[in-house]
């Protein structure tokens, strides 16, 4: 239990942090975002405390703006935008997101402060990223561009321990071993789509969404493909729900106007059960340092994640919870791993 609150003082760090960074860019003009968005995974929902063991992030997102209604996305993305493949139709509806948020991943063996060659390593990852998205016809193109750091700085280790440390809880005692400091960049490419959809209104209805894309970069390198289903009533005319991954639904409320009812009448409850598979040419957090020697471990090739969870929206309120299940990484790793994520997501 002590495990879990000093998780939640995490997010809580986590959070000022973010405040920090965003308040001059939110005091300059007229804000263009309407939804902010949290993800919080943790391998403590299900009782263990290693590998991928904490991940975090916050996400401001604008709704999707086509015609004249474009000129209100924020100024520094039109350019990128514009750019960008399967993004840059301006006739299209089209999105932006602002995002920062953190990973930690820690050897299972937490109590040794001696290299453990044959765990996983000690890594932190703090990044700070923006996303691009376009949506017609029932399909749905995203881009992130991520920037970060991996190692010291990226003060995965100092939030932890300090947190365990103020509520009496035990520290991780190898983070000497962490991976050294590195500057960090990804592109990140996803679409959706919606393969059939039973039903639009608020009554029982069930759609299939599958998703295909990949990531580039010295964090990960890897193609990936899945597919969710969701049946329940009330389905949002969204793209689902998904882990901590680029391509997350990034709609608002004032983007269901279309549906045809109020923003403040909408609710709906509903199941959803997810997979996705990835082919894995290079993970940081495994393989170690790109640029310096490090810690590593053989890792997999093949990973799949496995998802179940619940969702719920009332009015400009969503929220989900979801287990997801990720076979090994590594090779020598001893088990598959089970965490829990919650979703919530308000707009405004």
């Amino acid at each position: 239990m002590k495990c879990r609150y000093a998780d939640i003082l995490i997010i809580a760090a986590n959070l000022f942090l973010i405040l920090l960074l965003t308040a001059p860019v939110m005091a300059e003009g007229e804000n263009p975002f309407d939804t902010v968005t949290v993800y919080w995974e943790n391998d403590t929902f299900v009782g263990t405390d290693a590998d991928y063991t904490n991940g975090f992030k916050l996400t401001l997102s604008t709704p999707y703006k086509t015609g004249q209604d474009r000129s209100r996305l924020p100024y520094w993305s039109k350019p990128i935008i514009n750019l960008l493949p399967f993004v840059n139709d301006p006739s299209t509806p089209r999105a932006v997101s602002v995002s920062i948020g953190q990973d930690i991943y820690t050897p299972e063996d937490t109590d040794s402060r001696e290299l453990i060659e044959d765990e996983r390593p000690y890594a932190g990852i703090t990044y700070l990223s923006t996303g691009y998205h376009s949506k017609a016809n029932g399909r749905k193109n995203s881009w992130e561009l991520i920037i970060g750091i991996v190692g010291r700085h990226s003060y995965a280790e100092d939030i932890q321990n300090w947190v365990h440390g103020v509520i009496d809880s035990k520290r991780a005692r190898g983070w000497d071993n962490q991976l050294k400091d590195e500057p960090l960049f990804e592109a990140v490419y996803e679409s959706q789509w919606r393969l059939y959809r039973s039903d639009r209104g608020k009554g029982f209805g069930y759609d299939v969404i599958p998703h295909l894309g990949g990531r580039v970069g010295n964090i990960n390198i890897y193609a990936n493909a899945g597919a969710e289903i969701r049946f329940g009533w009330g389905l949002s005319d969204n793209y689902g729900t998904c882990p901590i991954r680029a391509g997350c639904e990034t709609d608002s409320a004032s983007d269901y106007t279309e549906t045809g009812f109020p923003v403040d009448d909408l609710s709906g409850f509903h199941f959803f059960l997810a997979a996705d598979g990835r082919f894995v040419l290079w993970d940081i957090t495994l393989d170690g340092n790109a640029f310096r020697d490090s810690h590593s471990v053989e890792k997999e090739n093949i990973v799949a994640d496995i998802m179940a969870g619940i969702a719920m929206e009332y009015s400009r309120i969503k929220v989900s919870y979801s287990y997801i299940y990720r076979t090994k990484q590594f090779t020598a790793q001893d088990r598959n791993q089970i965490f829990g994520a919650v979703r919530v997501s308000y707009s405004y």
